[in-house]
């Protein structure tokens, strides 16, 4: 009887993208920004005590997003999947508004 044909190995998972910490907090404030301006559209009181995060959040944003594309030689979908992955971590760990004043002193920081 002959052998049966050996099993093909499991696909491998691309690898994830590395980021250093810089690059994590522009991922991490990127994210929280997103979640104030948006919970501030909708009129949510504890987002209402933070600045207006609509276009100074807005323009962290991109800019920080073209800025780890560039340097993570990251796709738009490894950071659209990053930026949610980050969003939801922070939801889930409710850090929020731990993580909140530094990035607010991030923004500052960067002239916007």
């Amino acid at each position: 009887m002959p052998a049966p044909p050996p099993t093909p190995a499991p696909a491998q998972a691309p690898a994830s993208p590395t980021v250093n910490l810089e690059q994590r907090m522009l991922l991490r404030c990127s994210a929280a920004f997103a979640l104030v301006a948006d919970r501030q559209q909708r009129a949510v009181d504890w987002a209402l005590a933070y600045p207006p995060m609509g276009d100074r959040g807005r323009e962290f944003f991109v800019i920080s997003s073209a800025r780890l594309m560039d340097e993570a030689q990251l796709s738009e979908d490894d950071l659209a999947q990053m930026l949610r992955t980050e969003a939801q971590a922070l939801l889930d760990q409710q850090v929020l508004d731990e993580i909140m004043p530094v990035c607010l002193r991030f923004l500052d920081q960067s002239g916007l």
